[in-house]
């Protein structure tokens, strides 16, 4: 009986090949779970500024209010809507 050499060298190929793809799938879940933590903290972060910067924004607008300063109130209003509409939050408020 004679070995077909191909059909062993095919073989061996087909389980290295599975080997590799189970490696790369094992980092590759690895990576998904790291990312994925980091995106949540990230969430988390941005959830806590934006909280921050709300409430600093309306304390600025009630201080403004009760000093009546409204070249001021202006001023800020210019600021933030210029703010706004550069970081493109503007156009979907509008609609």
């Amino acid at each position: 009986m004679e070995i077909n050499w191909s059909v062993v060298g095919w073989i061996i190929d087909m389980i290295l090949n599975g080997a590799v793809w189970l490696i790369i799938a094992v980092f590759s879940l690895i990576l998904i779970d790291m990312t994925d933590t980091w995106t949540r903290k990230a969430i988390k972060f941005m959830d806590k500024a934006d909280k921050t910067i709300r409430k600093f924004i309306d304390s600025l607008f009630e201080w403004v209010q009760k000093k009546n300063l409204k070249i001021l109130s202006s001023i800020i209003l210019l600021i933030v809507f210029g703010i706004l509409s550069q970081l493109g939050i503007m156009p979907k408020l509008i609609t």
